[in-house]
């Protein structure tokens, strides 16, 4: 029998590899941007072109690289980070795999120019496939500049695989945010097809955090410190106020690292503990520094999981600072609640001995003295004097007279509102008005049929009438908007605000009217005749972080997307009290949609019992 396992190719290992190093445009862009960090860059640029499919390019100023160098790092395994394995637990660089750009030059086309100070001119290197094509000298400033063409060329099935352009351009923005949290001290810059998205130049974590998402976060943040022998903790917790329902902003890094952890994610949950309102999640930014020996960062292909020795001081302690900070800045309430802040003693009272305080009494002041003119030396010299009113018998007069002219009231010609007591146990109003829904338990509306019960899901149910309603004035144009006394001024992100322009047309046509888009602030004139103007700010979050979990790729996803997130924010909740009007209106209303068995996300909108069904119940 013949032998048949054989060593890959280095090619087909490369494109291998590509799958655990590469899934998508901001794959690259983030082992490119870890590079350059690594290389001691202090201005890093980054250009990409149709969401990084057609183009991606990073320029920096670091050390960059030799000729010999350069041919190296396009190698397997070849790293400048590690040289035996004990260098693993003790990493204080990004990469360290040797595969990223192995891995990239197999299914692109690569240019590399670099130079390093001491040399007189750079090198140029082209690969395509694993292939390099070309290699000559070319003159170039300090550092490195590397453009991928064509993602994916060679794999078409993979390429397949990538959403529509916005989605890709999203996952580039968090990874280009992620890096550019964790070096507040670099400067960077982010341009989409011309477009320049990010301009941060270097500055302290708090400035780099609002040059990211707005002017309006600086006031949201409240800062946590804390230093023991395990951890380091240093960076901001956003105010309970301002908390959101999408988990967006939240960010953990592990010695400049960006990671992932449900396991801290929930210590600062359990920090919030009856801070927050229902289904809303805090935003934070955390940077923590722990002894590289104590974790493994090499447990995930994508390094955004990490193995602590101790989770659990680390998660007690977190709690713990969190919980200090909150409660310092006034935040939340102290353990002393009874304490008087206007009780306090001043410092320059300290060391003061209490005065005596001076009465001054009027010993010659005689109350029952009969005099017209009392003298007080008390608070001066006042005359105060007394009148006697001895005519006080003529205040009454002619009141008997007039109430002579009057007719005397008969009593019994009174008539008094009251309500009939009958021996019904319902009104009998409402037995003719045919009333046939009640609500049970706040979340379901019953009614009855010819051949039983019928039950309702009023949240579901209103979603629905909502749904409808909104599709068709999107599609007619016919929405009304009801106009607001003063302008609704809310702030969002940049990302946020891109997604608003994107959809701003669609939402108009359901009735929001829009004075002006700003970089970081909304200002809103009108709002649908649905919502309360209390809800708007919420009602937009929910519905902007439904547009980011997915990105529609066409318009009429999008108006669906658009028209399911808002019914499902405005339709009544499960808990909520309905009045006899507003259940039948419901019921009515359901009836007369296309579709009023399912909800807009499938889901069962009503039930039937029938009779046959209850008196087997009774059998």
């Amino acid at each position: 029998m013949s032998d048949i396992i054989q060593l890959l190719p280095d090619h087909v290992a490369n494109q291998i590899a590509a799958g655990e190093v590469v899934q998508r445009p901001a794959s690259v862009i983030k082992e490119l941007l870890e590079n350059s960090i690594d290389a001691n860059a202090r201005h890093i640029q980054v250009v990409i072109k149709d969401a990084g499919k057609t183009l991606i390019q990073v320029i920096d100023d670091g050390t960059g690289m030799s000729l010999t160098d350069a041919r190296m790092s396009f190698e397997r395994h070849a790293t400048s980070k590690i040289k035996i394995a004990d260098d693993l637990f003790s990493l204080k660089t990004k990469g360290f795999r040797g595969e990223a750009l192995a891995s990239i030059a197999a299914i692109a086309h690569v240019e590399l120019k670099t130079k390093t100070e001491v040399d007189e001119v750079g090198t140029c290197i082209k690969i395509e496939g694993s292939e390099v094509t070309s290699q000559e000298a070319c003159v170039m400033p300090k550092g490195t500049c590397i453009s991928v063409k064509n993602l994916f060329y060679n794999i078409p099935a993979r390429r397949n695989f990538l959403k529509s352009d916005n989605v890709e351009t999203r996952h580039v923005i968090d990874e280009f945010q992620r890096v550019a949290l964790a070096h507040p001290g670099i400067s960077f810059s982010l341009t989409h097809n011309g477009n320049e998205l990010f301009q941060l130049p270097p500055t302290n974590i708090r400035q780099r955090i609002t040059n990211i998402f707005g002017g309006k976060t600086n006031e949201k943040l409240v800062p946590v410190e804390e230093a023991t022998g395990i951890v380091k903790i240093k960076g901001f917790v956003g105010k309970p106020e301002y908390s959101k329902k999408s988990r967006g902003e939240q960010f953990f890094f592990v010695n400049d690292r960006f990671i992932k952890s449900p396991y801290l994610n929930h210590a600062v949950v359990a920090a919030f503990e009856g801070l927050l309102k229902e289904r809303n999640y805090p935003s934070y930014f955390l940077y923590l520094e722990v002894d590289p020996k104590s974790i493994d960062i090499n447990i995930h292909p994508t390094k955004t999981e990490i193995k602590f020795d101790d989770e659990h001081s680390l998660y007690a302690i977190l709690k713990s600072a969190i919980k200090h900070s909150l409660g310092q800045f006034n935040v939340a309430p102290l353990l002393d609640f009874e304490r008087d802040a206007d009780l306090d003693t001043p410092y320059n009272y300290k060391n003061k001995e209490a005065s005596t305080p001076q009465v001054e009494v009027d010993r010659n002041f005689n109350p029952f003295k009969n005099e017209r003119n009392i003298t007080s030396n008390f608070s001066g010299n006042h005359s105060f004097r007394k009148e006697r009113n001895s005519d006080w018998e003529g205040i009454y007069t002619g009141l008997q007279i007039e109430n002579e002219a009057e007719p005397a009231l008969d009593v019994k010609q009174i008539e008094f509102e009251s309500e009939e007591v009958t021996g019904n146990l319902f009104n009998s109003d409402e037995n003719e008005s045919g009333k046939s829904t009640f609500q049970l338990h706040k979340k379901y509306i019953v009614s009855t049929l010819k051949s039983g019960l019928l039950v309702i899901d009023q949240h579901r149910a209103h979603t629905r009438i909502i749904y409808e309603e909104l599709l068709k004035n999107i599609t007619v144009s016919a929405a009304v908007s009801q106009q607001l006394l003063f302008p609704l001024k809310l702030q969002f992100n940049h990302h946020e605000i891109e997604m608003l322009h994107e959809i701003r047309e669609s939402l108009e046509q359901t009735g929001f009217v829009f004075s002006e888009i700003e970089k970081d602030e909304v200002e809103i004139t009108g709002i649908p005749t649905l919502i309360a103007e209390s809800e708007v700010e919420i009602l937009l979050e929910k519905l902007l972080a439904d547009f980011e979990k997915e990105v529609p790729d066409n318009g009429f996803s999008q108006t669906d997307l658009l028209a399911k997130s808002l019914a499902n924010s405005m339709a009544v909740r499960s808990g909520t009290l309905l009045n006899d009007a507003e259940q039948q209106h419901i019921l009515n209303r359901l009836f007369a949609c296309k579709e009023p068995s399912l909800s807009p996300f499938n889901k069962t909108v009503f039930s039937t019992i029938t009779v046959d069904e209850l008196d087997k119940k009774f059998a």
